[in-house]
């Protein structure tokens, strides 16, 4: 038994399993960036600045949270992007920990993988409904509030005074929303209330993805230049109205502990260049392509979220900015109301690049645990028609869109935090662990100062784990704990590892 938990795959190149290989450096680069820039500067950027009920506000220093969390996902990129040049298959950070630390870590990684990507989504598709319906009020369109809201933010916000509003930097708007919510939802014993916008973007992305990988290339790399034609025409207005002495009085208000826990809330910002490595199958040339694509998205956003994260902080107070679609807030804030209304139209668009990028991922984990054997075969199918996963690719929409009905950004967002950062922490681990196993195998990128930048990594993303609710904590355990029982029930028997190397003892490490 323990032969199996710790079996390693083989780190040689995988033969083809019918995705098509048509990504190249600019694809990848795209990918990277249509997936950081989204969610994390139109909508958690105000969040992590403001605060909420329990949790601390960075205030304006939300800047120094970017760049610490900046560094921690240098450190981690240089980490996947040597995995990436080295083991040029699908399955990210599962398939890394596969090579180097054996099947029981893998299936834990990979389950984690699911809760970064799959609750990602949610919190995408969350924030990409409440700049919709901002449009939709802007021309007069107005939803039933049942249908915009989830229940976890109507119960929570319906009964809060002003006074505890005001306390929590939280709008009154948000608490009428909440209040109509709940006063005309039909009842059938509870009240009906879920995000029916939320529920229609996941459902048309995974339309997108089974209809092609080439054809979701095309559609990402066109958000991607209207999302970064947005952010330079925010900073363009932006910049007009600034008043640093007012809004920066305070520029820590939490400290320290406010820095940290905005920068373990806006991690989730920067998830995307990671999901890169997941196309490792579809690049034309993953050992040089992968890396780029990784590292040069990571840097063109970096200097973006520093960027509208000062010019956003210094316009407006911060509970101006304490909902779910901070930028068109902090415009309307200053009387630019039809630039707003062009922000959140095309942050509508622009977010659905993220969801785009984050919900190919998740299919593609599926993918990959499911030929290992891991998850039900039928997972890994291939459609012949578009080459594409299909099954796991209607099912990973499935999954996301019912959550992303029914619970508030902020719990999604800390959830897929806390799995992004213990992946960096195994992916981190396991590039010191095969140099020692693996020392003479080929690298195409190596980490500069592994020895230093590897630890870094570590300690620095342990860290901000712990900055991170209990509530938190208690989530994810709960998680993997549910995780523990489908492996030791479902894939340690139908590991396919263990039967090739049960018939092959010589193929793989052991």
């Amino acid at each position: 038994m323990l032969s199996q938990l710790f079996a390693r795959k083989s780190v040689d190149v995988q033969k083809d399993h019918g995705l098509k290989r048509v990504l190249g450096p600019v694809e990848l680069t795209l990918f990277g960036i249509g997936a950081i820039i989204g969610t994390g500067i139109f909508v958690l950027t105000g969040t992590a600045a403001a605060g909420s009920p329990g949790h601390l506000g960075a205030g304006p220093a939300i800047i120094i949270s970017f760049i610490v969390t900046a560094v921690a996902c240098g450190f981690a990129a240089l980490c996947y992007a040597e995995f990436a040049a080295m083991v040029p298959a699908s399955g990210s950070a599962y398939t890394y920990a596969y090579s180097s630390f054996g099947e029981l870590v893998a299936w834990i990684i990979g389950w984690d993988l699911i809760l970064e990507y799959a609750v990602g989504n949610i919190a995408v598709a969350i924030g990409w409904s409440g700049y919709l319906n901002s449009v939709f009020h802007h021309f007069g369109i107005h939803l039933p509030a049942w249908l915009t809201v989830d229940p976890m933010t109507a119960n929570q916000l319906a009964g809060m005074s002003a006074e505890v509003a005001g306390a929590a930097n939280i709008s009154m708007d948000q608490v009428e929303l909440a209040q109509q919510a709940i006063a005309n939802a039909p009842n059938i014993g509870f009240p009906i209330i879920f995000n029916l916008p939320a529920v229609f973007i996941v459902l048309f992305v995974t339309a997108l993805l089974v209809y092609g990988i080439k054809e979701s290339a095309r559609v990402n790399a066109g958000l991607v230049v209207l999302k970064l034609g947005l952010i330079a025409l925010f900073l363009w207005f932006g910049l007009k109205y600034i008043d640093y002495e007012t809004n920066w009085h305070t520029f820590a208000p939490n400290g320290w502990k406010g820095i940290m826990t905005g920068s373990a809330l806006i991690f989730f910002a920067y998830i995307g260049f990671d999901a890169v490595s997941t196309t490792a199958e579809e690049a034309k040339n993953p050992q040089r392509d992968l890396p780029i694509g990784m590292i040069a998205s990571l840097i063109i956003c970096t200097v973006l979220y520093i960027a509208v994260a000062a010019v956003l902080t210094g316009m407006v107070p911060l509970g101006v900015l304490n909902n779910e679609k901070p930028v068109a807030a902090a415009l309307n804030a200053v009387g630019e109301n039809n630039v707003a209304t062009l922000i959140s139209l095309g942050a509508v668009l622009s977010i659905t690049s993220v969801l785009v990028v984050m919900q190919m991922a998740q299919t593609r984990i599926f993918y990959v645990m499911s030929r290992d054997g891991l998850l039900p075969k039928f997972l890994s199918h291939v459609d012949p028609r578009f080459g594409t996963p299909m099954i796991c690719t209607v099912l990973t929409g499935v999954v996301v869109a019912i959550p992303a009905a029914l619970i508030d950004i902020g719990a999604a967002a800390e959830l897929t935090n806390i799995g992004t950062l213990f992946a960096f922490v195994l992916v981190a681990g396991g590039v010191l662990m095969l140099r020692k196993l693996e020392p003479n195998k080929k690298r195409g990128f190596r980490v500069p100062f592994a020895q230093l930048v590897c630890p870094a990594c570590i300690l620095i993303c342990l860290y901000l784990m712990f900055s991170l609710p209990g509530l938190t904590w208690i989530r994810f355990f709960v998680w993997m704990a549910i995780g523990a029982v489908v492996y030791f029930c479902y894939g340690f028997h139908h590991s396919k590892l263990h039967q090739e190397n049960r018939a092959l003892p010589n193929e793989y490490d052991q």
